[in-house]
């Protein structure tokens, strides 16, 4: 009996295995459009498992599923369906467009909006686009893409920081930087190569968003007006710029590989040195002119009875005229640069990840420099039941910069030798040693035995609980992160040769550990009746930033090759710091929809933070907006003409809070010593009533699309004045204090912007485009301090001959404050200006010569970019370009380097334009004639250039390979491209020799210029 039951048992479970093997099958097909075009890469997924494909290039899928089950189909912008199968193992889906989701979302930081509910002024850059720039810090990607928006950089030096201002200058002494928001959490982006804020290193600049692999970033979206960026109070009056990293993707698991490999050099060559010959003929004219002589054989042979060999001229015709070349010398030509990334997405219905990995490396291009990193990040989110989710997004990286001195008053850069380095002082000896004899310290040997290195270790975690509570559409969500940065910097300066042999080596460390966390709390809630629809966020929000540092540093090494602190023979510096400071908020958003025609928005943002007085330490910060979809009423109602119009307007107040800790707080230092014993002094005067500055701004524009959105674009105006400014206010010395913050001041701001994009050919196999966009600023101050007297003190940049820069009532910001030059005097070749610093009688004296304002300053009045794109049968081809002008910037440095004397004849070394001389009455020319002596600094309008400029930012050109082709070897998608970065650039001025992208200051101060690059590269789907 028991045998027969087991029998039949096993011959029922036979049967039951059967029909399971013949209920599950492989269901192929091919997922279409409306219009029958393939769809690769949707989502096909067995509904409630983790069981998935993705299509290929040709929309074909293949996926094991039983009879009864459910298969999904999702793609961003169709409508998801699901098909449950039964006897057909063939399954073709034509997926239909979900016209909300097309609609596209612009994420801005606390919420997202669609475009259509937008009432302010955001443009949203994606991942392709920021992908396009092989550099080291992402937010160079965004020059020429955004109206509006001016990016410099401070170097082009790898790593280095950008000078970012949006619409303008929002203040005279506080910052005038962005706001930087990662996944919804402000963030700190000052230089981490300071000791203190503001205080820089002499170093080359460090960007903390160097730590960020641009690979890892899904979009970045700048918010410009009161009503995109009132969220964030006393932080929004320059504009934020929101970093959304990527997030997973449900669905089998999926891998990226992107690589590619160039070389780099300077963008533009820059000014040509003078040769040695060019030396020796300024120098013998010099003595001419100088000395009164009648040629230049009179001139040699008076050096030789009076002089001496006074410029080693001699010495260098009988050794031969052996001349160097210190360009050829400094130069790191065809620096290579490398960046490579793997990252993978996935999951299932409750869950999904993305992951990534990657490298960035960059030698300089100049000797002795370089830049590599090394990052990961890990985003993971995860239903934990219907109603509760789980997100994280984390990202750690570690930075190395092997930096150099940077400016020309650090003889010891290389890129500076270039320029100060003479001729006649040769690289190396006779017996191939490095030359210690020279001029300006030889870099070559510098760059041996000098140590400058960065290294910034960066984790940045974001973690999120969303909870859909029992209350429909209520949604509450606590958020908590930390930015969390070790920053350790080295120099050490040799005792032989340079900066350190006056005090027989020279070493400094500084070690810096900051942490900022951000803990969020918010309801969001969404009410929908009929064709109204309101939206509402109220969000309690607290910062804290944390920041220690220890620096030390010592002289007198007692032996070469040993650079720690510890082989210094005297001590010079010890000490330590710790810095604090803490912003808590409250926010509320409220909008409305009609029938997605009619918009309302509004918010409201109360905000304390620590750097103020306690009674004035809370502000109130607001805006209101507007937008009409036009193309949403009966009257556009399937015209074949308008496919998207908006009008919208915003008005709101937003703050500026960027200074220093306690300026509102008179306090005492301790680092002083007073006959052998600790002193206390009180080093600033602070104001208990300093607060916010805060600006009114208000924006109007239209949003357009026509001819089947074939035409896009949008027009703005926008105006912003900024009151009670934090202006650093001058004192009378009898308060033992040179200057006091104060609230004092008003400043406009004011410009139009325009975008225009243009689908001129769009079809399966080719597609041509081209877009545009256009943004002007007029700036201009309103109000600045006034004395006991009652007259204005205007704002000055000072220098060595009084100041060069001033902003005072009717001017710009900065403005070029200086001698206006009048020419060469065409009979005695000496420098003219004019008397009364605008036109009619000139002099020779510069010090009888007005200074004037001249009507520019270093601020561009208007920047634009181009774009380019064509596609035909897989090859494509896009082109990218940036233009910025109506501003001036100032030569630095022209006294040892353009200017006649024996700065550039003896001393150092100077341009080779300055060989087009002034010789003989007659001559028209902008150089003067050659003189033996020196001469005082005298900072005039010769030397202010027009800074516009046109740089042809990217260019690609790249193949996507066909899926037939990828097939055998197991890729989804795969594309080959050459990419190249900065090709050309047009300058309008042609005395401005050194590359015109310099950092906000204006001046040209000889740091390493802006490069250009050659990549290949390939992006790999698996």
């Amino acid at each position: 009996m028991k045998n027969k039951l087991h029998g039949i048992l096993t011959l029922l479970l036979a049967f039951v295995v059967q029909i399971s093997f013949a209920q599950e099958m492989t269901i192929t097909g091919t997922v279409v459009d409306e219009q029958g075009l393939p769809l690769p890469g949707v989502n096909v997924i067995v509904d409630g498992t983790s069981r998935g494909v993705q299509t290929d290039f040709d929309g074909n899928y293949s996926i094991d599923a039983s009879r009864g089950e459910t298969l999904a189909f999702s793609y961003v912008g169709f409508q998801t369906q699901e098909i449950t199968v039964e006897a057909s193992d063939i399954l073709d889906i034509a997926l239909k467009v979900d016209a909300a989701a097309l609609d596209e979302v612009v994420v801005m930081g606390y919420v997202s909006k669609r475009r259509e509910d937008l009432t302010g002024s955001a443009v949203q850059v994606d991942a392709e686009e920021l992908q396009q720039t092989p550099m080291a810090t992402v937010d160079q990607a965004l020059q020429g893409k955004v109206a509006g928006l001016q990016i410099s950089q401070s170097s082009g030096t790898p790593g280095s920081t950008q000078d970012i201002r949006i619409r303008g200058i929002s203040s005279i002494n506080a910052g005038n930087d962005p706001l930087y928001v990662i996944d919804g959490v402000p963030i700190i982006n000052d230089n981490t190569a300071e000791s203190n804020p503001g205080e820089e290193l002499g170093t080359s600049s460090l960007s903390a968003l160097a730590s960020l692999n641009s690979n890892d970033i899904a979009s970045i979206t700048v918010l410009k007006d009161a009503s995109a960026t009132a969220s964030y109070g006393a932080r929004g009056a320059n504009g934020v710029i929101v970093i959304t990293t990527k997030s997973g993707e449900s669905g089998k698991a999926s891998f990226n590989v992107s690589s590619y490999y160039g070389f780099t050099n300077n963008a533009i060559d820059g000014p040509n040195p003078l040769t040695a010959a060019h030396k020796e003929i300024l120098h013998y004219e010099g003595i001419k002119n100088t000395y009164g002589l009648g040629s230049v054989d009179e001139a040699r042979t008076f050096e030789v009875e009076n002089l001496g060999d006074s410029g080693g001229f001699i010495a260098w015709n009988e050794s031969g005229r052996p001349e160097a070349n210190w360009k050829d010398v400094i130069v790191n030509q065809d620096a290579p640069i490398q960046e490579h990334t793997i990252s993978s997405t996935g999951g299932g219905d409750d869950h999904n990840f993305y992951a990534s990995l990657g490298y960035y490396d960059q030698e300089a291009t100049v000797i002795a420099s370089s830049f590599d990193r090394i990052s990961g990040s890990l985003n993971f989110s995860k239903k934990l039941n219907e109603n509760l989710e789980f997100s994280t997004s984390n990202t750690a990286s570690h930075s190395f910069q092997d930096g150099l001195l940077e400016g020309s008053a650090y003889f010891s850069s290389p890129h500076t030798a270039r320029y100060f380095m003479s001729p006649l002082d040769l690289p190396y000896n006779d017996d191939g040693s490095i030359n210690l004899n020279t001029g300006v310290p030889n870099p070559l040997y510098v760059a041996e035995n000098d140590i400058d290195e960065s290294k910034l270790t960066r984790i940045l975690t974001n973690n999120s609980l969303n909870w859909n509570t029992p209350i429909e559409n209520l949604v509450f969500t606590t958020r908590f992160s930390i930015d969390y940065q070790v920053y350790d910097y080295k120099t050490y300066n040799n005792r032989v040769l340079g900066d350190g042999d006056d005090t027989n080596g020279f070493g400094y460390n500084f070690n810096r550990t900051s942490a900022t966390y951000v803990f969020q709390n918010s309801l969001d809630y969404a009410l929908d009746f009929g064709d109204h629809s309101f939206d509402f966020t109220v969000l309690q929000e607290y910062q804290k930033y944390r920041r220690h540092l220890i620096e030390a540093e010592g002289d007198n090494f007692a032996v070469d090759g040993l650079s720690e602190l510890a082989v210094s023979g005297n001590p010079t510096l010890a000490s330590t710091a710790f810095t604090d400071w803490a912003v808590a908020s409250y926010l509320g958003t409220v909008s409305y929809n009609f029938n997605n025609r009619y918009v309302l928005n509004g918010t409201y943002r109360r905000e304390g933070n620590s750097r103020f007085a306690a009674d004035n330490r809370w502000g109130d910060f607001w805006s209101v907006g507007a937008a009409w979809n036009l193309h949403r009423e009966v009257f556009l109602d399937g015209s074949d003409f308008v496919n998207n119009l908006k009008l919208r307007a915003s008005y709101g107040k937003t703050g500026n809070a960027n200074i220093d800790i306690n300026q509102y707080q008179t306090l005492f230092s301790y680092d002083e010593d007073y006959a052998g014993t600790g002193a206390a002094y009180p080093p600033e005067y602070g104001n208990s009533a300093l607060t916010w500055e805060t600006s009114y701004t208000f924006d109007a524009g239209v949003d357009f699309g026509l001819f089947g959105n074939r035409l896009t674009g949008s027009l703005a105006y926008y105006r912003r004045e900024s009151n009670d400014l934090l202006l650093d206010v001058p004192l009378s010395m009898t308060t033992g204090f040179s200057s006091q913050f104060r609230n004092i001041g008003k400043m406009e701001n004011s410009g139009i912007e325009a975008e225009l994009d243009v689908s001129i050919v769009r079809s399966e196999d080719f597609n041509l485009s081209l877009g545009a966009n256009v943004g002007t600023v007029r700036n201009e101050v309103l109000e600045v301090s006034t004395d006991a007297s009652g007259a204005e003190v205007p704002v000055t940049n000072i220098d060595a001959s009084g100041s060069t820069q001033r902003s005072a009532a009717g001017t710009m910001v900065n403005e070029w404050f200086m001698p206006t030059w009048a020419g060469v005097d065409t009979e005695t070749g000496v420098d003219t200006w004019y008397v009364n610093g605008v036109d009619g009688e000139t002099t020779t004296d510069y010090g009888q010569a007005e200074r004037v304002y001249q009507e520019a300053s270093a601020l561009p009045t208007i920047s634009g970019g181009l774009n380019f794109h064509v596609d035909f049968k897989g090859f494509f081809l896009d082109a990218s370009g940036y233009y910025a002008g109506g501003h001036k910037v100032y030569e630095s440095w022209h006294l040892y380097l353009n200017q006649s004397n024996a700065y550039t004849s003896r001393i150092y070394n100077g341009y080779d334009v300055l060989m087009d001389r002034w010789q003989e009455p007659g001559d028209v020319t902008r150089v003067t004639k050659p003189i033996f002596g020196g001469e005082p600094w005298r900072y005039n309008s010769k030397f202010l250039h027009e800074g516009d400029f046109f740089r042809l930012r990217n260019v690609t050109v790249g193949y996507d390979l066909q899926s037939k082709a990828l097939e055998a070897v197991g890729l989804q998608s795969a594309r080959l491209f050459v990419r190249g970065t900065n090709l050309y650039t047009w300058v309008k001025d042609d005395d401005l020799l050194h590359d015109p992208e310099i950092d906000a200051t204006g001046f040209t101060s000889i740091t390493t210029p802006p490069v250009k690059s050659v990549v290949l590269g390939v992006n790999l789907k698996l």
